[in-house]
């Protein structure tokens, strides 16, 4: 068995969270540190550990995430606007907690590119 990630203890309810969405398949709550006005993680229930590890069995799945992004971005009124949705994976992707998770950032034009010379510890 997958070690517990931080988002499987916020699905559990076993660490607090700003819940923005939630429904069978997903939960979408406020980034901690966020870096545009609007900045929230969509995570699937069921742990799938990075991009990587994205196959035919769990794509629909990694489809719903998008789902919902666009759902949340209707509901609080920037899909007009736009935003942006990233997922990083594994050390040189940016990625630090296992368990996909798509951010979506949105409140401010986004320029381009996204990156910085130093990586996020």
């Amino acid at each position: 068995m997958t070690e517990a990630t931080i988002f499987d203890k916020i699905i559990n309810r076993e660490i607090p969270a700003t819940i923005i969405y939630e429904d069978d398949y997903v939960l979408a709550f406020n980034d901690i540190n966020p870096q545009a006005p609007i900045h929230f993680l969509v995570i699937p229930k069921v742990q799938i550990r990075t991009a990587n590890d994205i196959n035919n069995d769990n794509a629909e799945l990694v489809g719903k995430l998008y789902v919902a992004a666009a759902k949340i971005a209707d509901e609080m009124g920037f899909a007009d606007n736009g935003f942006r949705c990233v997922m990083n994976c594994n050390p040189d992707g940016g990625q630090t907690v296992y368990h996909i998770h798509l951010h979506v950032l949105a409140g401010k034009p986004l320029g381009w590119p996204p990156y910085q010379e130093t990586l996020k510890k």
